[in-house]
This record gives structure tokens, sequence and C-alpha cells, in this order.
């Protein structure tokens, strides 16, 4: 796929602020999808719309199970409470409709006749459609022209000469909808999106699929002209729609502008993630202008490489990149360098420098401790409990890498379970401990009092009934860690509290790193009570 100068990236804040007072008049739209069988419910749905905060609704008429155009568009125009944005579209560009052509833009026609604010027409039959109503347009009546691409995203000059033709056919508002192969096609429509503005022209630029789902956060600060947020979650009319809730009360869509800093969680998978949660929420509190995303990223190496600008400030890193971020890091931390991987990663605003850090194993081996000071009220003097105490880690990854050098710092004896055996090899060596394969676990208690820790995905959303260790193996261990936090009681902290075992969440290990992270991307002490106030009403 064609990368072209997305690599650059974007534009200078300073373009980005052009395009603010550009072709954008005011700021983005929350436009919410009104999907429904029959009128009676899409006049329900409209209030709930008006109800979560949408600027207007968009009315697909192709998903109406029996329409009359005469009585049923004077009827959603007049109930509508919101303006009004009437879509009808066919199955040949992703919709419903699989009728006649022609009564299809005459039903559009009238809805314009009876005082629909906004028409989207595809790009195949705009021309055609706009000639027809040429010298009849209302004078607040704006016509979307729209093009949908269900396979990829084009390289920009493709992406250029397609706004560019959609322009020619008489379009007041251009709109491109592209799929996202990987997030980096984000990168093209964004900087299509900063271009058009700066040339004036009202553009909604959407990358469809969860890979390209800060398409539909981060507009307002590229000058979008809207964004779709659906009423309720799974109700959407393409891939990858947030709610309306999300946007506007998880994101903080409307403080989202040309200045605002964005900050994000790369993994593979992301959506998962408390941390956006735990951020905005944050930000917000203390006035700070930023925004915090998930980032689906396949490459993390061609992800820093395509969004380089300053905008792009601070990142954290999980699953599975945590090592391969680190080679992408300019500088590194002395204790990162030595786990071998990054969970923090601040691009230095003096020189766009990539600094990576590792704050994962603080949180983890803190709570660790906590339990364990808890479990035996030990230890008045300064030694670490887990001083000579046996460790098992399991997973090589780089949280696992982590927690072996934090065990190994407070003077445990450390053994990495793997589910290959040479991986696990290579990281006991490079901390001096043990290796063991997953599966020798069942039958291993060379002593008492034991502690583990799961450092794998294993157990995580949707795969719940999963766990790394069979429950009888838990009696030789006097605490069980589980870095898994989504669910918070996984299989694993169950079973093990079955089994006897003190018990210490993810969330622990989640929110110690994440009062070191806040700090370093604001440059502002963490709100510390907020941060537990948030994880605890999760």
């Amino acid at each position: 796929m064609a990368m072209e100068s997305s690599n650059v990236l974007l534009a200078s804040s300073s373009a980005l602020k052009m395009a603010s007072g550009g072709g954008r008049n005011g700021p983005t739209l929350v436009c919410a999808p009104i999907m429904a069988e029959s009128v009676d419910k899409m006049v329900a749905n409209m209030e709930k719309a008006k109800q979560g905060g949408a600027d207007l609704v968009e009315i697909r008429l192709d998903s109406l199970k029996s329409f009359n155009p005469h009585e049923d568009l004077k009827n959603l125009i007049k109930e509508c409470p919101l303006p009004t944005l009437f879509t009808y579209r066919p199955k040949w560009e992703g919709g419903q409709y699989d009728g006649d052509e022609k009564k299809r833009l005459d039903a559009l026609r009238l809805a314009m006749e009876f005082g629909a604010d906004y028409i989207d027409v595809e790009i195949q039959v705009a021309r055609e459609f706009n000639d027809s109503i040429y010298g009849k347009k209302p004078e607040k009546f704006k016509v979307i022209v729209s093009s949908h691409n269900y396979l990829d995203t084009p390289s920009v000059e493709d992406l250029g000469n397609l706004v560019a033709r959609i322009q020619a056919t008489g379009a007041d508002i251009v709109k491109i909808a592209t799929t996202a192969v990987e997030i980096t096609d984000v990168a093209r429509v964004f900087q299509i999106t900063v271009h058009s503005q700066v040339r004036s022209v009202p553009i909604i630029g959407i990358v469809m699929g969860e890979k390209g789902f800060i398409s539909r956060i981060l507009c307002p600060k590229f000058g979008g002209f809207l964004t779709f947020g659906t009423i309720e979650s799974g109700i959407v009319s393409a891939p990858g729609q947030p709610t309306m809730k999300e946007l506007l009360h998880l994101y903080n869509f409307r403080l989202i502008g040309p200045d605002t800093k964005l900050f994000g969680i790369i993994g593979k998978p992301v959506h998962h993630s408390k941390s956006p949660i735990l951020y905005n929420e944050a930000f917000e509190s203390v006035g700070f202008n930023g925004v915090y995303v998930p980032l689906l990223v396949d490459d993390v190496a061609k992800f820093f490489q395509t969004f380089s600008s300053a905008d792009f400030s601070g990142f954290s890193c999980t699953i599975p990149h945590k090592e391969a971020a680190l080679k992408c890091c300019d500088e590194v931390d002395p204790v990162a360098k030595s786990i071998g991987a990054v969970n923090c990663i601040i691009r230095r605003p003096t020189d766009g420098k990539l600094i990576g850090y590792n704050t994962d194993y603080v949180g983890a081996i803190s709570a660790i401790e906590d339990g364990l000071r808890g479990s035996h009220n030990s230890n008045n003097t300064g030694d670490s409990p887990l001083a000579g105490k046996l460790f098992v880690v399991i997973g090589a990854g780089g949280a696992g890498k982590a927690l072996a050098y934090g065990a190994k710092e407070k003077g445990a004896r450390v053994v990495i379970a793997n589910r290959t055996y040479d991986r696990a090899r290579e990281i006991a060596d490079t901390v001096g401990g043990d290796a063991l394969s997953i599966a020798d676990l069942d039958k291993f208690h060379p002593e008492d009092g034991m502690i583990l820790a799961n450092t794998t995905s294993i157990g995580m959303q949707p795969k719940v009934d999963e766990t790394p260790i069979p429950k009888h193996a838990l009696r030789s261990y006097s605490l069980v860690f589980d870095a898994v936090y989504t669910p918070k009681m996984t299989r694993l902290l169950r079973e093990a509290e079955e089994s006897g075992a003190v018990i210490v969440s993810g969330l622990e290990m989640f929110i110690g790193q994440a009062y070191d992270q806040f700090e370093r991307f604001t440059g502002l002490p963490a709100p510390k009570e907020l941060f537990r106030k948030t994880m605890a009403n999760y």
C-alpha cells in the first residue's frame, strides 16, 4: 500500500490551526445514525439521539421494512427534534435498498422538498442528482456526495483525485469512507482532511473497521465536518462506529481541537483496555488538553514512522509490542534496557525523539509485596517480603521480563515458565534464574509458599474460561498475581483464592504504572484518588 508523504505525517500544527479556520464553520458535528424497521421506531430513536447529545441524525431509509415516501418523509421531518440527514443507501454501495433507482432518487428529492437539512448521495449518481435539483435547492440545504471503499484505503494521490471528482459533481460536502487494513492507513485520510480544510472544502473523512477507529474520534483535531456516534452499542451503520456516549463522555469529543495532544495505548488486542477511561477522565479533571485513544497496531516500527508529528505525544505499550517498541526508541531508560521492553514512550517536544521507559514492574512488584505483607503482617525490617521466595513468572514477553527483573531485584529466586522452553531459558539466563515449559507447571512444587505471576493474556476477555495452570497445582503458592485485569477476577485468581492463596489483581499493576505514565505524559502530578475511584467504578 502506498505510503507517500504520510510518514512525514499529516501537517504541522500551524496547518492544522489554519484548517480549523478554513472549511469548517464551527465545531465537528456528532451525527447519530437512525436505523429501524419502522417510522415509529425511528422517531423514538431520534428522541434518544437528542437526549444523548447528537447534533443531527442520519435517517437510513434503506433500513425501513415498508416505506411510503410522501407520508413517511413528512412524518420523519416533522417529528425530528434535530436537523436531518437522509440516506437511502443501495446494496451496490453497502446499503440495504435493492429496488428501482429512479424511485430511490425521487424519494431523496422529496425529502429535500419537505425540508431535509442534508441528503447523502453516492458519487456514481451524484452528478445526475445534482443536475436534477439545480435551481430548486432550499437555501440551507446541503448535498453530501459520498464514496465508500470496503476493501482498503487508497494512496494519498488517489484520495486527492477522489475528493476532486466528488467536488466536480457539485457536492456541498465531500464524504470519503475507506477501510483500514492497518492503522497507518488512517494517516492518509487525516492528511486529505487537513488538505481539504486548508482549501475550504467541507469534508467527512472516515476510516471503517477497528483499525480505523481513531479516524472517528480525532476528526475535530483535523477539521472533519462530522463523525458518527451510535445511540447504543452494537447497532452500527458502518464497521467501527463508537457510541455517542463513548464519543462525548469517554473521549471528551467536544474538547478536542487543533491544539489537542494525542496519546494512546499501542497493542493487539487493545479495545479491552481501560486506559482510555482512566487517562481521559484524568486529563479532563486537571484541564489538560489531551485525548487518549486505543491504537490497534500490527507493525510498531511502521506506526511510529507514519505518525511522526509532535502532536502524537506519548504512548502506553502493551501485549505483544513491548519488546519491538523498545527497538523503535531513540533513547531507552536504563531499567527498560535491562528488562528489554518498554511500556511507556514519550515523544520529546524539543527534538521529536522517542524515549522509552518501563514502569510495569513497579506497580506489580509493590502490589505483590503489599499482598504478602497483608497476609503475614511480616517484615517490619526494610527487607522485601519477596526476599528468598521462589517467584514463578508465566510468560516470557515484555511484562514477564519486567516482573522477573523486579522480583530478582527484591531478592527472590526466579523461575520463568513459557509455552516454548527455549524462550523461557533465554529470559532466565538474562535475569539469572531457572526455566520451565508451561506444561511442567502441573507437577512443579519444589516447596510450599511460592509466588505465581501470570503475565500472559491467558484468561483475558473473551477467553475467560482459560487458565495457565491447573487448580490442583495452585496449592503450592501463597500468593497469585494475574496481570490480566479484564475481567478483574480471572479464572486463575478465582481458583487460587479457592486454593487458599492471597490474590492480587492486574488492576493494581495497571494503576501503579498509570501514575508514572500520567506524570510523564502531562508533567503534572497524577490525580491518584481519581485513578482509584475511576477503577473502583469499573
